[in-house]
């Protein structure tokens, strides 16, 4: 029995490969090629920090150094690694509503909505800004940065909010919430030793929900008219109040200044009259005289009053004529 060759017909579909031949490396290559080769690998190690970075180098997982600006080198992988991260760039992250680029910004409610201490609701749009403070702890320490820091900015402003009334946060609490926030975050941070600085926390906008704006409106309305009157009422007082000293004082000058002449004219007269009684005591016929002529000579002094002589018959002895004159014609 014969054997069958080809029983399918492939044979005229077989190709010749021509044999390759084996290419023989010679040992005084390979030692050359390794020294390429570990100064490539070397050569790996070099880096260069920006001047906004921090590198930490880290050798077999542990960290070994912190490195600032410029260039460095260290032992290449897989012994050393290297990992970079901005410092200086402040970040920002909003918190109950999200900005775009053409202006406009959404109000994000399950965020924005907050309870106060009197149980009623607000919406505050927050901003929290912060940068790296320790770049191994932010590296390391907590994964997730800032969905780490949106919760307890969150968190925070919740809680602060809670113990506050609406009027308050309204109106003059906004440094106050803001500072309080500040603190609180930084903190929390600070106990998960995230190695992030807060740089600011800022409310961008406080407003009650939409279904009670007018209503606060109305009572915001006649906070801003109680201030006015009262600082129009203290203008008021600052003015009258000085008017009135002043003439209060005047008027007490004036009043010691005529008590003053009528206690000196009343010691004169008392003086006077203890001279004269002085002299009447020693003379009391010619100091009466003098009395009598002194005074009739203050009244006789004042009348219109004229005396001619009895024996010329033709001017007529008169007192007072002008004045008898205006009698008579009446």
């Amino acid at each position: 029995m014969s054997e069958e060759k080809d029983p399918w017909g492939m044979d005229k579909y077989k190709f010749n490969i021509p044999n390759i031949p084996k290419f023989k490396f010679k040992k005084a290559l390979i030692i050359p090629i390794i020294l390429v080769i570990v100064v490539i690998w070397m050569l790996t190690g070099i880096y260069l920090v920006d001047t906004n970075q921090q590198a930490v180098v880290k050798r077999f997982g542990k960290v070994i150094k912190v490195v600032g600006p410029g260039p460095h080198y260290h032992f290449p992988y897989p012994i050393e690694t290297v990992d970079k991260a901005n410092v200086t760039d402040v970040h920002r992250l909003e918190i109950g509503y999200r900005s775009y680029k053409n202006g406009e910004s959404r109000l994000i409610e399950d965020e924005a909505q907050m309870l106060t201490g009197d149980e009623n609701i607000v919406n505050l749009d927050v901003i929290v800004q912060y940068r790296i403070g320790d770049i191994v702890k932010y590296l390391y320490n907590i994964q997730g940065v800032v969905s780490t820091i949106k919760q307890v900015s969150e968190s925070s402003m919740r809680e602060i909010v809670g113990k506050q009334k609406i009027d308050y946060i309204l109106t003059v609490g906004k440094d106050e919430i803001q500072i309080k926030a500040h603190e609180m975050i930084q903190n929390i941070l600070r106990e998960y030793n995230a190695g992030i600085q807060i740089v600011a926390v800022q409310l961008q906008n406080v407003n009650p929900p939409d279904a009670v704006v007018s209503a606060f409106r109305d009572v915001a309305s006649a906070r801003e008219d109680k201030s006015r009157f009262i600082n129009e009422a203290e203008a008021y007082a600052n003015q009258v109040i000085p008017e009135a000293r002043g003439t209060a004082a005047s008027m007490i000058l004036d009043a010691e200044a005529y008590r003053e002449e009528k206690v000196k004219r009343a010691e004169g007269d008392a003086e006077r009259f203890n001279e004269i009684l002085k002299n009447y005591e020693q003379a009391p016929q010619l100091t009466r005289r003098r009395l009598y002529l002194d005074k009739m000579e203050e009244v006789i002094g004042k009348s219109n009053f004229h005396v001619f002589d009895s024996q010329i018959s033709d001017i007529n002895t008169f007192i007072g004529l002008e004045n008898l004159k205006g009698s008579v014609n009446k």
